[in-house]
């Protein structure tokens, strides 16, 4: 296993997750994967080899432990973490791909062109739906797994003594499971941090909704009350002009022009007279 792409993995899905994010990954890869690698493995290594049924019969002990063991605990959390840490990967292809296509636009359009996506991995619009379905998917996975382990282990615990009459075997016998007691353990351990993991995945998903719908509502607030705002001013009374006339700043009033005094008509005969 290549670790140093593992931790380029683990550290791009770091980066793009939220506080319960970070708290979901470490639970992953320290409670589940690592005891995994290190101890899950080499405690079911010999199950099939140390389960012994008290009969000579061949074929038979391979019969019962198909019927008790359908599947290998190994092999079904191998196949639960894959499905489970795969859509962390689609988030981080996701923001690579919107890096990717920010660069294609930088290139055609020069430097100075507006930004496609000035925060690639802000979780806004095709992105956010990444994230929230990738939650949603792992919190489905762990729960289906959960209901797996239950149909085929009651109550998740295996027993010490088990009793098969499958044919080829010649009557009922007795069978002994290697370890139950372990395996018991360290199968309730991973049933309860799998628990952890779908509550954590739940509440991400809340919270992202929760703030999603938050932000929605404050942005309608306001375009409501630029709205009202907007209307006030349209409806507000003018106020009244008719009768006004408005001159301009070169405007001059005219000047009243004063009649000359008219000659009193009684004075002319006099003058006619000395005359």
């Amino acid at each position: 296993m290549n670790w140093g792409v593992f931790e380029g993995l683990l550290s791009g899905v770091n980066k793009y997750s939220t506080a319960f994010g970070r708290i979901w990954l470490s639970l992953v890869f320290i409670f589940r994967l690592l005891v995994y690698v290190v101890a899950a493995e080499r405690v079911w290594s010999d199950d099939h080899k140390d389960f012994d049924c008290n009969t000579r019969q061949p074929g038979c002990t391979n019969v019962c432990f198909d019927h008790f063991f359908p599947v290998s605990h190994i092999r079904l959390w191998a196949l639960q973490l894959i499905l489970v840490t795969c859509p962390s990967l689609l988030v981080i292809m996701h923001v690579a791909y919107r890096e990717a296509k920010a660069q294609r636009h930088r290139a055609a359009s020069g430097d100075n062109c507006r930004c496609v996506y000035p925060n690639p991995g802000k979780k806004r619009g095709g992105l956010w739906w990444t994230y929230l379905l990738s939650l949603i998917f792992k919190a489905g996975v762990d729960v289906v797994f959960l209901y797996i382990f239950y149909r085929f282990y009651r109550n998740y615990t295996l027993p010490r003594l088990v009793k098969c009459e499958l044919p080829p075997c010649p009557n009922m016998v007795d069978c002994f499971i290697s370890r139950p007691t372990e395996k018991t353990i360290f199968t309730l351990f991973m049933v309860v941090t799998t628990c952890v993991c779908v509550m954590l995945s739940l509440v991400e998903a809340s919270y992202l909704i929760g703030k999603r719908c938050r932000e929605c509502l404050l942005a309608g607030g306001g375009d409501s009350r630029r709205h009202s705002q907007d209307c006030a001013l349209s409806h507000a009374e003018p106020t009244s002009t008719e009768g006004q006339v408005f001159h301009g700043a070169d405007y001059k009033p005219p000047m009243a022009s004063i009649p000359a005094p008219a000659s009193s008509p009684s004075t002319l005969p006099e003058e006619e007279a000395l005359l």
